[in-house]
């Protein structure tokens, strides 16, 4: 008997081991379907949500789903409890299978010819849910066996998760937060009492319980839940839940940031949630601001628009294109990342690092004249010049000669080469070489590029990558010195006569450092500024590349970044202090130098400016003059006019004297001219020559008046001609450049204009003349 049992009792243990092994084997070739491994090439859901959770759009998987996956501490708990309380009260205690459920609802089952109640679990639903079986004898055994696998391998709370993720909840919403979402307009963590039962009883059927079709009936089971809850939640609570009425939203795609989801879901392409790091309600606001634009654009031009976070490089705005509903926009050409033409907006960059570079302070002396860089003739966006500018006044002006000089002063590959070091990449055309081209447009970058750049000006000089989402490395790149980058902003901050205009007509606060662009035959208008808060881009244009004439940045690219700053910003800027490296001195012009080392006769003008390391860098070389900046000039002891002492009459004394450039000359004041320029000439030294004895206008006369012939009311017309000079002659009317022909050579110009004319007229030597005419 004894080995009887002994024997019986081993065949039972090797038995079970044997069935043991079966079904860990079976459980081992045919797991569960859990979510990690349901690849399969099916395109599963994604959803791309805002730094606060609100969803910014939604991609169904490949049978349409919208679905939101969360996380338990983002449910609320009245969610948590309804649910555990109405479909699984023993969730945490049983293996995945509730035999006492699971007999009830086969005694009703019998007993009534239909399904009075359920006897699934939780688990059974999620494995119904992850792995779809006909309602049959087969399909429940199927269920009750892939409930146990899950319950091995999941703990409850991740079982509970995918429950909150997965349970359908009407059409093509799936999971509690898709339904909290698109049925109530709110996130599932603020849920009320009544919303939560609403929720809760939705799987049981939901299509015939969808709220936003059939109110009444999904009242009627939502109270049901709220009596099955009166022992977890007080009674007046549960009495005012019934007083609810169901109020449900039409479901609809979630759709902020179109453009931005569409690459984070290329750029995650695995991932079922996608966390970024967008301001919902900022992004709503900027999306609003840009719609209300459209009606003043023409049909196929379209906006992108980026704003950073300064001390975190997060972006928080990110428009791709002006509507994306809008095929004739190009709608779904996100332009962030499209590289163009900056127009003027790599100035700040310029000046910034020629600061570095120790070429210059804010106030050293540029000419803003028609000149030629080896053939290359800029001129200014108005058609016009101003003269002797300071590199402020260049700057807040957005004047093209002065920037082209300096360039060509710091050099144009060197120049690439530290935007390329601080992570602005420029794109130059196939085969170009760097070339002065550049700072006016002649290269291509992109608006996500620029703002990372600009963010400097706000960050210490150090420009930095904008970040899509919190795990994206935080990349920055030294773009220019601190001290470079506190003066460039100081300057685009005070502004000039049109920024202040634009800014108080729109109401906007200082505190806001912007720049302009317009690119060659207003294919691309730009505008980016930065704040203590944010860094912000603007670009507006036609995508096709198509020109947009009389469109420009200033005019419409700059109200709408001032705009988008009052949008997203509440704070109060905050008084910034100079770093140490930063001075401010009193200098001269036109040597540049310090006003407290230059001799009193030698100060034409004095200007206050901001020094970088205490350097106060001297006036460029004269281009077109070979001559030192400080000489001496010696006249007649007796008359005072100039002299040689090859033709002096008589003793002669020598004057120390500041020369201007030469192309800058023409354009000093009668006053300034009298106190800067050498006197006339002794007679016997007549012979002599000087930059204005070269070159004469003819035709002209000083001081003469013009009036119209008879009764006629077109515009004198005059032919302006020189005697002497060099090669080509540039004529100027009232400081606006008016043509350009050959020397010897004359043309006829309109004067279209009553009152004063002063026409200057001026060769590639820096020759020049100049009459004064009255046109009446």
């Amino acid at each position: 008997m004894i080995l009887l049992f002994r024997r019986g009792r081993v065949r039972g243990f090797l038995l079970a081991g044997g069935l043991f092994v079966f079904l860990f084997l079976l459980d081992r070739l045919f797991p569960p379907p859990l979510p990690a491994s349901e690849e399969g090439g099916r395109m599963q859901p994604q959803v791309v949500l805002a730094r606060d959770g609100t969803p910014l759009r939604a991609f169904p998987g490949d049978k349409h789903i919208w679905r939101h996956p969360v996380r338990l501490e983002d449910v609320s708990p009245l969610y948590l409890d309804a649910v555990i309380a109405y479909e699984d009260r023993f969730f945490w205690k049983h293996p995945g299978v509730n035999p006492g459920s699971l007999l009830r609802a086969a005694w009703q089952w019998l007993r009534y010819g239909r399904v009075v109640s359920g006897g699934s679990t939780l688990t059974m639903q999620v494995a119904r849910m992850l792995e779809p079986l006909p309602r049959t004898v087969y399909g429940k055994i199927r269920q009750i066996l892939r409930a146990l696998q899950i319950e091995l391998r999941l703990p409850k709370r991740e079982i509970l998760r995918l429950y909150l993720i997965y349970a359908p909840m009407g059409g093509v919403l799936e999971g509690v937060e898709a339904a909290s979402r698109a049925y109530l307009g709110k996130p599932s963590m603020t849920l009320s009492h009544a919303e939560a039962a609403l929720l809760a009883v939705l799987p049981q059927s939901p299509s015939r319980l969808r709220p936003d079709r059939y109110p009444e009936r999904s009242r009627a089971a939502r109270d049901k839940v709220l009596d099955r809850m009166e022992g977890l939640w007080d009674k007046d609570t549960t009495d005012d839940a019934r007083m609810e009425t169901v109020v449900a939203l039409t479901a609809r795609e979630p759709l902020l940031a179109a453009l931005f989801a569409e690459r984070m879901r290329r750029l995650y392409p695995g991932r079922a949630r996608i966390d970024t790091t967008i301001d919902a309600e900022l992004q709503s606001r900027a999306e609003q601001i840009i719609s209300a634009r459209l009606s003043l654009l023409p049909p196929r031009v379209s906006i992108a628009a980026l704003a950073v976070d300064n001390a975190t490089l997060e972006t928080r705005v990110y428009v791709g294109s002006a509507d994306f509903g809008d095929d004739k926009r190009f709608s779904h050409i996100d332009m962030t990342r499209s590289k163009r033409s900056p127009g003027s907006t790599l100035k700040p960059f310029l000046y910034g690092l020629a600061l570095d570079e120790g070429l210059i302070h804010s106030e050293s002396l540029l000419a803003d004249t028609p000149q030629s860089f080896s053939g290359y003739q800029p001129g200014n966006f108005q058609a016009n010049f101003s003269g002797p500018v300071s590199v402020s006044e260049a700057l807040r002006k957005s004047l093209n000669v002065p920037a082209v000089e300096t360039l060509d002063r710091l050099e144009p590959r060197r120049f690439v080469s530290q935007l390329r070091r601080g992570g602005l990449k420029l794109e130059l055309p196939r085969g170009a070489e760097p070339n002065l081209s550049i700072i006016l447009g002649g290269a291509a970058v992109s608006l996500e590029g620029l703002v990372g750049a600009y963010s400097a000006l706000a960050r210490r000089g150090i420009a930095g990558k904008p970040r899509y989402t919190k795990e994206m490395p935080l990349e920055e790149h030294y773009m220019m010195s601190e001290g470079a980058a506190f003066i460039v902003r100081d300057v685009l901050e005070s502004g000039g006569l049109l920024a202040r205009q634009i800014e108080d007509s729109l109401g906007a606060r200082r505190g806001i450092a912007w720049k302009t662009g317009t690119s060659f035959g207003f294919r691309d208008a730009w505008a980016v500024g930065v704040s203590d808060f944010h860094t912000v881009g603007v670009w507006t244009g036609r995508p096709d590349g198509t020109p947009n004439p009389g469109f420009f940045g200033a005019n419409l690219a700059a109200p709408l970044l001032i705009d988008l700053f009052a949008a997203i910003e509440d704070g109060t800027p905050s008084p910034r202090v100079p770093p140490a490296s930063v001075t401010q001195a009193k200098i001269c012009w036109p040597l540049g130098a310090r006003a407290a080392s230059t001799p009193e006769n030698l100060c034409h003008q004095e200007r206050l400016a901001w020094l970088l390391n205490d350097a106060a860098p001297p006036t460029f070389p004269d281009r077109l003059r070979d001559a030192p900046a400080r000489y001496t000039d010696h006249r007649d002891a007796v008359s005072g006019l100039r002299v040689r002492a090859a033709c002096a009459p008589g003793k002669m004394r020598g004057v120390e004297m500041a020369r201007w450039p030469v192309l800058l000359e023409p354009w000093l004041s009668a006053a300034l001219r009298a106190r800067a320029l050498p006197p006339a000439w002794e007679k016997a030294c007549a012979g002599t020559r000087a930059p204005d004895g070269g070159l004469r206008i003819v035709g002209l006369t000083h001081g003469e008046t013009i009036v119209r012939a008879g009764n006629t009311s077109s515009a004198p017309k005059l032919r302006l001609e020189t005697r002497g000079g060099q090669d080509e002659i540039v004529w100027i009317d009232n400081g606006k450049q008016i043509g350009r022909a050959p020397a010897g050579r004359g043309f006829f110009y309109a004067f279209a204009e009553r009152g004063r004319h002063e026409i200057t007229a001026m060769d590639i030597a820096g020759q020049y003349d100049r009459v004064i005419i009255d046109v009446q």
